[in-house]
Order: C-alpha cells, then structure tokens, then sequence
C-alpha cells in the first residue's frame, strides 16, 4: 500500500502542532500589512470566545494532540503570551533596543491558574486587546521599525515583524481549539 505524503505520521502530527502552518516573513512590511494583523489581533477574543462557548469541563480538558495542552490550558496561554508581547512592545517604544525577559510558557501552564475556568482568562483578553489594538493603531512606521533584543537568540526583534508573529501566534492557537472540536464533531 502507497503512504501518501499526508498521510505520513509525522506530517500529521506537524499538522496538529502548526495548523495553520509556521510564521514566515522577511523583508519589509508595508501599511496594509500591519493594518491586517491589527485587524486580527482585534478579532482575537471574540473569535476565541466563540470556539470555546458552550463547551463542557470536559471538553475544555482535552489536550489538542497528544502530549498538547488541553483547551483550557491554550485559553489561558494566550493572554499569558500577549501580554507579555504588549509588554514587549512597550518597552521597546520607551527604551533603547531593550533585552527583554523570557518566560518558560510550559511552566506557566502548569501552574494552578492554567486549570481554573477560562471566563477571567477571555476577559483579560477582551481588555488587553483592547488596549494593545488602540497602541498599535497609532504607532508610526519609525515606532514599527522600533526593535527588542530577545536574549535566549541574541536577535533584534522588530515591533512590525513582532505584530505579525503575535497575529499569526493568536490565529494560531484558535485554530488548536477549532481543529480540535472538528475532529470531535463537537
């Protein structure tokens, strides 16, 4: 019998680690670029909010993949890494190519919070988009040539280049929830 090329066991499990494929970009991005990734960083909590309504406790405990996070723990992941990044990006719009500090995400999801109901988790996120869509929307293009220093890689991160990864990073996530419940026929 003839594997095809999806069908191949790693493939598969590429496919429910990266649904929606890996971030690329490289050279400049324009306006209508930014503009687009603000767009679904503004989209985000609604989205989310709407994938995970009216699911049960045990449903919200189901991993994405095997040794993945369950839902909830995604739900709680996502506000946990943007703010984070709008830290981020604040630091670099006040200070000099700043350093800034990591954090170990698979800890943080293990901690107690990751396993509480995901209410305080989508409104923070409602909140925190709020507030980042409203910076983002106003910075100029020298604020998004503006940069980070990220210190586990040594590289200077761009804030534009950082909106398209944080964009992707939401769309992403969305997607573990969304492919998850299709699968499930939830």
């Amino acid at each position: 019998m003839e594997i095809t090329q999806g069908n191949r066991p790693e493939q598969n499990e590429e496919r429910l680690k990266y649904p929606i494929g890996h971030f690329e970009w490289s050279g400049d991005i324009p306006k209508a670029r930014r503009d687009a990734w603000i767009a679904d960083i503004a989209e985000l909590p609604g989205r989310l909010r709407g994938a995970v309504a009216g699911l049960s406790d045990g449903q919200l405990n189901t991993p994405y993949r095997d040794g993945g996070w369950t839902v909830r723990q995604v739900v709680h992941h996502v506000p946990d890494s943007h703010m984070n990044s709008y830290i981020r990006f604040k630091l670099a719009l006040t200070e000099e190519k700043p350093t800034i500090r990591p954090y170990y995400e698979d800890r943080w999801a293990e901690l107690p919070d990751a396993f509480a109901p995901v209410d305080a988790s989508l409104a923070l996120l409602d909140a925190l988009h709020e507030r980042w869509v409203g910076l983002l929307a106003g910075l100029s293009d020298a604020d998004y040539a503006r940069s980070f220093v990220h210190p586990e890689t040594g590289k200077e991160i761009r804030l534009d280049y950082n909106l398209g990864a944080y964009a992707w990073h939401g769309k992403h996530h969305l997607a573990h929830v969304t492919e998850l419940a299709k699968r499930m026929g939830w």
